[in-house]
């Protein structure tokens, strides 16, 4: 017998299981479900020295995160123009904080019947205080996935959830970025095809009827 041997092994209290908390569908994607991913390919504003991209959305069955970047180079800013812009690329964290200005990074949808949602109207995407809280569809809301750069280059990241699933109908795409030099601009995606490839997400646990 080892030295450690000797010794009783500890009681272990109960721990009973506590209920999952329930998400709302339009907060965000299922965590129990592999989406079906659609090539998007498209960009949403475009210049010699600004990029907004749209890569591919994931699609689920409650809605979808829509992938985008953005990219900025250095043109003709003089040394204090482009220090300043470097300032305000990392100062504003890239999402809307409070009531808007309207000069910060934006995405908007528009849904074919007219209803539309911004960026810069949903500060939080859950309100576990209310959990009866139910936005008017449809929600868009940014999730910033970071950003870096120095020098001459200035880029980031993030995806847009969009719920709920769009109509099988062309939808509309807007972005603005006031303080980056990027006027309102818009693409067209098509809904149907975003709308159709739900039915590919694949549940993790397909036996599992909750949620």
């Amino acid at each position: 017998m080892t030295f450690f041997q000797g010794f009783p092994a500890p009681d272990f209290p109960t721990r009973p299981r506590t209920p999952k908390p329930v998400r709302p569908e339009w907060s965000g994607a299922r965590a129990d479900e592999l989406p079906a991913v659609v090539h998007l390919g498209q960009f949403l504003y475009r210049s010699p020295t600004r990029i907004l991209a749209v890569r591919s959305a994931h699609v689920y069955s409650t809605g979808c995160l829509i992938d985008v970047s953005w990219l900025l180079r250095r043109g003709d800013e003089t040394d204090q123009e482009w220090a300043m812009l470097h300032a305000t690329f990392f100062g504003s964290r890239h999402v809307p904080i409070g009531a808007s200005k309207g000069t910060e990074l934006l995405f908007g949808v528009q849904f074919p019947d007219g209803s539309k949602a911004s960026t810069g109207s949903i500060p939080s995407p859950y309100k576990p205080d209310d959990p009866t809280y139910r936005p008017d569809p449809p929600v868009l809301y940014l999730q910033n996935q970071g950003g870096g750069g120095g020098g001459d280059d200035l880029g980031g990241s993030g995806t847009l959830w969009l719920w709920p699933l769009p109509p099988a109908r062309d939808l509309r795409l807007v972005a603005q970025w006031t303080d980056m030099g990027m006027p309102e601009s818009s693409i067209t995606l098509d809904g149907t095809r975003l709308r159709d490839a739900a039915a590919n997400a694949q549940k993790y646990w397909p036996e599992d009827t909750q949620g």
